[in-house]
């Protein structure tokens, strides 16, 4: 277990989405009207906030989800999941009936790419909560994953006027990125996030360094993460190689481990940032090697 630079145990906000992932391993996607028998399944909460949370939690951090789930039970088994894995989860929208975003993953065998439909976010708006700054005050890092742009954005801001740490996901670019930037000391992107006007990885990481955020990382899958740091200082982290079963969620483990070890570290380096990524690393490839989004954290 990593303790944190004052001897605690870290302590990690994630605000953003939670789902309900059905999962299932099939040997092809089926095509129009086609139909197959999945060779295993399994379901989740899901996420990217609520998986970073599990693994944050997992790594021995205290975890802590600021989301939408609902009274309906298909949320309440996601936030029995949640609870199962240590995460205490705040839920916003906890007097709706309605059920929460269920996302259908279709995972390939042979390859572990998975397709994945959901709404996502498109549910709720979730206006932050009276108590934010207490909740944030109580953290070394907030990280947020851009679900839920308005309470992302606010908890962006109070997370840097009280001088936590603020970490973005940023999976995709979406309505509200540009305004959390300015709140961002370090975001890890993956190769799909392309800002207005980029293409590559380096623009990507050039643009966000125009719009203040002082540490920035793209993953590009089992390709070599590549960074940047304040005064040009940069380079790129090697990630483990791995016999691929599921992709699924690797991003968010990758965040969540992250987020540990930053947290753990406190003021950063260009050496603790890239130490930090190889860690994390380790994990979010660890994660790809078996099926589903909790297997990897079984011995």
């Amino acid at each position: 277990m990593t303790e944190a630079v004052n001897g605690a145990r870290p302590r990690g906000l994630f605000v953003g989405l939670c789902t309900v992932d059905v999962i299932q391993l099939v040997d092809h996607v089926p095509g129009p009207d086609e139909k197959l028998t999945a060779r295993e399944q399994t379901v989740a909460a899901g996420g990217p906030a609520a998986n970073a949370a599990v693994a944050f939690a997992h790594l021995g951090g205290t975890a802590g989800l600021l989301t939408a789930v609902g009274s309906h039970p298909l949320g309440l088994a996601a936030t029995a999941d949640l609870d199962r894995f240590g995460v205490n989860v705040r839920d916003l929208a906890a007097d709706s009936a309605e059920p929460p975003a269920v996302s259908s993953i279709l995972v390939t065998a042979s390859s572990g790419e998975r397709a994945v439909a959901s709404t996502n976010a498109t549910a709720h708006r979730l206006p932050p909560p009276d108590d934010l700054e207490t909740l944030v005050a109580a953290c070394d890092i907030v990280e947020f994953d851009g679900h839920h742009g308005e309470l992302a954005s606010a908890a962006a801001r109070t997370a840097r006027a009280t001088g936590r740490t603020t970490l973005l996901d940023g999976g995709s670019w979406k309505d509200g990125t540009r305004d959390l930037l300015p709140s961002v000391d370090v975001a890890v992107c993956s190769a799909d996030f392309h800002p207005p006007g980029t293409s590559t990885p380096a623009d990507t990481l050039r643009f966000l360094r125009r719009h203040g955020v002082a540490w920035a990382a793209v993953s590009r899958g089992g390709e070599p993460i590549v960074w940047a740091g304040p005064d040009g200082n940069g380079g790129t982290v090697e990630v483990p190689s791995v016999r691929v079963v599921d992709t699924l969620g690797a991003g968010d483990f990758l965040h969540g481990a992250l987020a540990h070890h930053l947290a753990a570290q406190g003021k950063l380096t260009s050496d603790g940032f890239a130490a930090a990524l190889r860690g994390a690393a380790e994990v979010a490839a660890r994660a790809c090697a078996s099926f589903g989004t909790r297997a990897w954290m079984h011995p």
